[in-house]
């Protein structure tokens, strides 16, 4: 099932990007991190490129797009996201702002997904 959802994001991502739906790429993205332990939430801002450690994960921001004008309606980042010590990550792929259940990560102790793409 979680194949098909990425599946369907990763066409509708496409589809954005070859021009039916005009897109900007933003500088970076803010991205919420929720520690369930503690019930802690941070937000974080990362450039495109740009890494940042969050207890015991390691966030990577690829890029982030938006359509045209709105950065932070329909906003969707490229994330990898490792454990501490551990070369595979726990995830990487798309993470669409509006829809952060179409294709969320699955930690037990952390939750991440996009607010906004950041512009300068």
């Amino acid at each position: 099932m979680r194949s098909v959802i990425v599946a369907l994001m990763l066409g509708c991502c496409a589809a954005a990007a070859s021009g039916q739906e005009a897109v900007n790429t933003g500088d970076g993205a803010v991205l919420r991190v929720l520690d369930k332990l503690n019930a802690k939430t941070r937000d974080v801002t990362l450039g495109n490129g740009e890494r940042d450690v969050q207890g015991l994960i390691e966030i990577a921001m690829g890029e982030c797009r938006y359509p045209k004008g709105n950065p932070a309606g329909d906003a969707y980042a490229f994330v990898t996201v490792r454990e501490a010590g551990i070369p595979e990550p726990v995830f990487r792929g798309w993470m669409v702002a509006s829809s952060p259940a179409l294709n969320p990560m699955d930690h037990p102790r952390y939750d991440v997904w996009v607010l906004r793409c950041t512009t300068s």
